[in-house]
Parts: structure tokens; sequence; C-alpha cells
């Protein structure tokens, strides 16, 4: 009569031991979020009285014109926020639109770090870089990142009009 062992193999009990922890991490890790918050900024441009003057030329938001919340899973670690424009209908490329990190925010991760992004970074069509987080033996989640935006190149020489342009933030594992 022959016995069959109960017992695994210790290279059985590996392989059973990484599905099992696959499957486990797979249900926690749910990916990147990102969430905005804030209002349009409509800047107010003093109207010019006297002939031969230019506009100021540059015009600052509200240090928390835009307000983000973003969480990083523990398995992604690393995070990325970018940021691009879109002209939204219409954008004259003589205009410079800028953004900065101008807070850390809040965070329950006493491991996890948000680096870059504390100066202004001119936006493009394409999505650049603007700030990462690292999420160490924790899910990094941040809220109240304040985001303040800079128009510059406003001048006499540009057709007045009504511009707009929509910014829009994109969070990706690095």
């Amino acid at each position: 009569m022959k016995i069959k062992s109960i017992f695994f193999s210790k290279r059985s009990f590996i392989k059973l031991l990484y599905i099992f922890l696959l499957i486990m991490f797979s249900n926690y890790s749910q990916g990147q979020t990102l969430t905005t918050s804030g209002t349009n900024w409509t800047v107010s441009i003093p109207s010019i009285t006297e002939a031969g003057t230019n506009y100021a030329g540059t015009y600052e938001s509200a240090t928390n014109q835009i307000i983000l919340a973003v969480s990083v899973p523990l398995l992604l670690g690393n995070a990325k926020v970018s940021v691009h424009y879109e002209p939204n209908p219409t954008w004259n490329n003589a205009l410079g639109l800028a953004a900065k990190r101008t807070n850390n925010g809040t965070t329950v991760c006493a491991l996890c770090s948000i680096t870059g992004g504390l100066t202004y970074l001119t936006l493009t069509q394409t999505d650049i870089e603007l700030f990462r987080i690292q999420a160490v033996l924790a899910l990094a989640a941040y809220t109240g990142i304040n985001i303040q935006l800079e128009l510059t190149g406003v001048s006499v020489t540009i057709p007045a009009t009504a511009y707009q342009s929509r910014v829009v933030f994109t969070v990706s594992g690095v």
C-alpha cells in the first residue's frame, strides 16, 4: 500500500506562495489616482490708459489655484505627475503658461516623499513631468497639493480677444 505525502516539495511551495502573493497584491493594487479641484482662473489685465505703454506681461494666480490629491499604491512605488495645456478653443503662441507646486500637501505615510515642481515649469501641449511621488512600504496618498499658474507674454502686440486653455494633469508609474 502506498501513502501519498501531503507535503509539497520546496519548489512547489515557492510556486504556490508566489501565486498566492500575486493574487493578494493584485486585489490591493488598484492603481494610481489623481483628483483635481479648484476654480477657473480669469486673469484680470488692467486697461492701458496712456499711449506708448505696455502691459505688465506676467501674471500669477493664487498659490492654491489648483489643488491635487494623488494616490500611489505600494506596488507601483514611484509615480510622476505630468502636466500639459490644451488650447480651448483658441490660444496665442506668444503667451506662455507655467505651473509650479507650492506645497507638499498632506499625507499619513511617514516614509513617502514628494519631489520636484517647486519652480515654474513652462507648459507645452505634450506632457512634461511636474513632480514625483515615492511610496515606501505603504500607500502614498497625498491631499491638498497646491498648484500655482503663471501667464507670461501679455503685450499690446497680441490681438485683443479672450484666450483660453485647459491645464491637464496625468499620473503614471515611473
